[in-house]
């Protein structure tokens, strides 16, 4: 079973404070990125996979999707989702764990998910059923925590000769689980290196299509200064594929 850190009441109500949170897809700044890797949602049959509070279900709900299911571990999450989301028999909310989900086949026509597999251990499991559960042609589009933010963790940054801040990147090419104190004490993530992710679409018989790795523009920095040190290593990693 994953780690269910969502439910802990003290990471719950630091992550429900995040601007992301806050402000739902407004406040994520790789938001509009991920949007242009999406397809036309009319009438699609959408599975979000860490739905969270159900922004994005929502979202896709108001641009035409026929039907979302959204699960989470997390019961916490699962209902905030609820009671944000207007009464609507086309939007589903479960709760399930992604280590051990079954989808059933060929009945999605998109995947989507939005900064929830650094917390899988068996990705390769994950993605074969996620490639199961979609129609042909039909698209998989998710983020992640970048490799290189994850290797870059370390308990304090250091300067450059220039005075700028910089990070070290701990064993890259160490993959496996990572401990980081992060809203709460001891939350377990699992480092991937690129290649491993895109390798493993591949190797399961999905086409990559994009990919992309955040940076905030200079339009984003100026609404955000706090954004600034994510020119320095990026922060999150986007891909789209098809089945």
């Amino acid at each position: 079973m994953a780690q269910n850190i969502y439910d802990n009441p003290e990471f719950f109500a630091g992550y429900s404070q995040l601007p992301r949170q806050v402000h739902g897809l407004a406040g994520a700044p790789e938001w509009p990125t991920i949007r242009a890797m999406l397809p036309d949602l009319a009438g699609k049959r959408i599975v979000d996979l860490g739905c969270g509070f159900g922004w994005f279900a929502r979202w896709a709900r108001e641009n035409g999707a026929a039907y979302i299911l959204g699960l989470d571990l997390s019961e916490k999450m699962i209902a905030r989702a609820k009671a944000d989301t207007p009464p609507d028999p086309a939007i589903d909310y479960r709760i399930a764990d992604l280590e051990i989900l079954e989808l059933p086949e060929a009945s999605f026509d998109l995947a989507y998910s939005s900064l929830a597999f650094h917390y899988i251990k068996d990705f390769e499991r994950l993605a074969t059923e996620v490639h199961h559960s979609l129609v042909p042609g039909a698209h998989f589009v998710f983020t992640i925590e970048h490799p290189i933010y994850m290797a870059a963790t370390h308990p304090r940054w250091l300067t450059d000769e220039e005075g700028r801040k910089t990070w070290p990147v701990n064993r890259y090419s160490v993959e496996g689980e990572r401990r980081t104190d992060w809203l709460a004490r001891g939350v377990l993530k699992y480092h991937r290196m690129i290649g491993t992710t895109l390798n493993t679409l591949i190797g399961v018989g999905f086409a990559i299509r994009c990919v992309e790795e955040f940076a905030p523009t200079r339009e984003q920095i100026e609404e955000n200064p706090g954004l600034a040190e994510e020119i320095e290593r990026p922060m999150i990693l986007m891909v789209s594929a098809q089945r």
